[in-house]
């Protein structure tokens, strides 16, 4: 597999093949997936909860971020890298940019902010300064006390009207990429159609341009419970690198998501 870049991403949404993506914090499932063919790798602040045990993810820090991204990155030759920008991390643009660095240094090829407009002016401080940014809609974990828990958003029409505006407010700043997490599937297949970067779902629907699963779920070892958005792979192939590679074909075959997987 050729190196995967924002610009191939790019490629795949306008010629309609799907990208699949999946989160790694160690070097060594970061090779195993990156040699099954995965498109990008997440170093995600969701570390937060599947290996450090707390409740949510607001107790990682930047340190913890940048030492994760290291260690994903020693075992990647191919595969995209995102990396989280932690909780108030970049709640000014100098916090953004001086973060933004840390991770980019340690090995990111794009690093992924959570938030709508009012980051617009930091996307692009960041984009302006060579460090490209993956947007963030939906149930955005880092406000999950806002929220009051983990719960689909864009169910309503005005929010769900809100978050498409929100999606062209992103891109216009110059996101190369957004994800979006527990919404709607019809507000998935909208945000989808109303930007033309690439989308990335996790809880979005089917109409996305690619899907995002967190490992530790793909492989049914998550500790807590399994998401309505998730699949265990594990369990239909018992090998790994088997489990991953049966996800990203079943992701470019549009066999996953499935009906069972998507908010309506």
């Amino acid at each position: 597999m050729a190196k995967i870049t924002t610009s191939k991403l790019l490629k795949m949404k306008q010629n309609g093949e799907k990208i699949s993506t999946i989160t790694a914090y160690d070097a060594s499932f970061a090779k195993l997936f990156d040699q099954a063919g995965i498109h990008a790798i997440l170093i995600g602040d969701s570390l937060g909860m599947v290996l450090q045990g707390n409740d949510d993810t607001l107790p990682v820090t930047v340190e913890d971020m940048a030492y994760h991204t290291r260690c994903v990155k020693a075992g990647v030759e191919n595969t995209l890298i995102i990396s989280d920008l932690s909780f108030m991390s970049y709640a000014t643009k100098e916090q953004a940019f001086e973060n933004a660095t840390k991770l980019m240094q340690a090995g990111a090829s794009i690093v992924k902010m959570e938030g709508g407009s009012w980051l617009v002016d930091t996307i692009k401080g960041l984009v302006e300064r060579g460090i490209p940014v993956c947007g963030h809609l939906g149930l955005t974990p880092q406000s999950v006390n806002v929220f009051g828990g983990f719960k689909v958003q864009g169910r309503e029409q005005a929010q769900a009207q809100a978050m498409i505006e929100e999606a062209k407010a992103l891109e216009a700043a110059g996101i190369q990429v957004l994800v979006l997490e527990c919404i709607p599937e019809s507000l998935g297949k909208a945000i989808s159609e109303a930007v033309s970067v690439p989308t990335i779902g996790i809880g979005a629907g089917r109409h996305t341009d690619g899907q995002i699963l967190v490992m530790h779920d793909a492989l049914g070892i998550s500790c807590s419970y399994m998401p309505k958005f998730s699949r265990n792979f594990l369990k239909d192939t018992g090998d790994i690198k088997q489990a991953i590679e049966l996800y990203i074909d079943e992701v470019a075959n549009g066999n996953f998501p499935g009906e069972d997987h998507i908010f309506s």
